[in-house]
């Protein structure tokens, strides 16, 4: 049975030196009897030795990805530098800004010590560390050259993560700025508006249709604002719920993100250079090309292409070469399989890879910078049509009475 994880506290301590000096300071430690003993190894006769509290507390951030691929870089550099794997732990644990990433690295070193491998202390962790990270890291250890496999899982998730940033980037600035324009048009509907119609009673006189229509509107958000915002939030979690218990509304949904103008070529590159890179990390640390393709799969973050690799990897299993199967699914560029092509006829599939995702995570960049200068005057457009609509709506009716004067 595996050691349950103690956690170390910070605790604050006064006492007086060998000169009889008061001094204080803080340490941490599972216990305040073990700070006594520290202090008295250091010749400090302890006063008072209590736990630290802060005024707000630490707050338990949830462990994101780029947690993982910071951890996976500082631990490749540590071991680089000849660290014992168990200190580096210790040292990257303590000295992580996220208390929740630092305690987890504190049970995986406690696993470690209590006699688990590497890989069997991060496989305890799977919603964090992948079958791609673990087949690593176990490679690396059997192979002895655990250094040089971190090196390699560093690199790919930090390529990996920044692509995602990418394409959440081009995905939550033109929804951002779409909900923003709504609220906006909300508030003016329910504060404003209601303002010119007291004023528009008194004309005597019928006023125009689209000023009529946005009253109208205006009165229902007034009235029926709690249909409004219930109906918005039963969409918001029907697709919540459908989206994590429903895989073909999943897969119905990447289908129509693939198929979008812009948005739908960012995504499609964005899975093509993140099938090369991870098939290029899997291929250089010695995996089977079958075993590879799994891990790949799991790794597309696209149902569509996640079914597509899964696919192929039955047809390399039965002996076809992997461009074919490629050039079978139809989802890849010409330019990526021929390049897939060379790699495999020549030997050096891993490094045919590796500049296969280079090429395709600098398109990505491009797509999103190029997305970004293409929004804005549409943006632009949607917000003058909303929140200008509403002021001619208001001000027609002071134009025709001018004109009657």
């Amino acid at each position: 049975m595996a050691k349950a994880a103690v956690k170390e506290a910070t605790f604050q301590w006064q006492g007086t030196n060998r000169d009889g000096a008061r001094v204080k300071g803080q340490m941490e430690a599972l216990s305040d009897a073990l700070v006594k003993v520290q202090l008295r190894k250091q010749g400090i006769n302890p006063i008072s030795v209590r736990k630290k509290t802060e005024l707000f507390g630490k707050r338990k951030k949830k462990i994101e990805s780029g947690d993982i691929a910071i951890f996976s870089r500082q631990m490749a550099t540590m071991m680089q530098a000849g660290v014992p794997l168990v200190q580096a732990l210790d040292i990257v644990g303590k000295g992580h800004e996220n208390p929740a990433m630092g305690e987890m690295i504190g049970e995986i070193r406690t696993e470690i010590e209590g006699g688990s491998t590497f890989a069997e202390s991060l496989a305890k962790h799977p919603k964090y560390f992948d079958d791609l990270f673990v087949n690593l890291v176990d490679a690396g250890e059997r192979s002895g050259a655990l250094e040089a496999l971190l090196d390699k899982i560093a690199t790919y998730k930090e390529k990996t993560e920044a692509i995602k940033k990418k394409v959440k980037k081009a995905l939550t600035y033109p929804a951002a700025v779409i909900v923003v324009a709504f609220i906006v048009t909300g508030i003016l509907l329910y504060f404003v508006v209601p303002q010119f119609e007291d004023l528009f009673v008194g004309f005597g006189a019928d006023l125009p249709a689209f000023t009529k229509m946005i009253i109208s509107l205006s009165q229902f958000v007034q009235t029926k604002w709690w249909m409004v915002l219930g109906i918005l939030i039963a969409i918001g979690v029907t697709h919540v719920q459908c989206h994590r218990r429903f895989r073909g509304y999943r897969r119905a949904q990447d289908r129509i993100m693939l198929r979008l103008p812009v948005v739908g070529d960012i995504l499609n590159k964005s899975a093509v250079a993140r099938f090369a890179r991870t098939l290029s990390t899997m291929f250089a640390a010695g995996v089977p090309l079958v075993d590879a393709l799994d891990s790949v799969a799991r790794a597309a973050g696209n149902i569509v292409y996640e079914e597509a690799v899964l696919q192929m990897k039955d047809q390399v299993s039965t002996g076809q070469q992997l461009q074919v199967t490629m050039a079978q699914v139809a989802l890849f560029p010409s330019m990526a399989v021929q390049m897939i092509a060379i790699g495999e006829e020549s030997g050096a599939l891993d490094s045919m890879c590796a500049k296969v995702a280079d090429f395709y995570e600098e398109e990505v960049d491009n797509l999103v910078d190029n997305l970004s200068s293409l929004l804005e005057p549409l943006i632009m457009a949607v917000l003058g049509v909303l929140v200008g609509g509403l002021v001619v709506a208001m001000y027609l009716p002071i134009f025709k009475l001018g004109s009657v004067v």
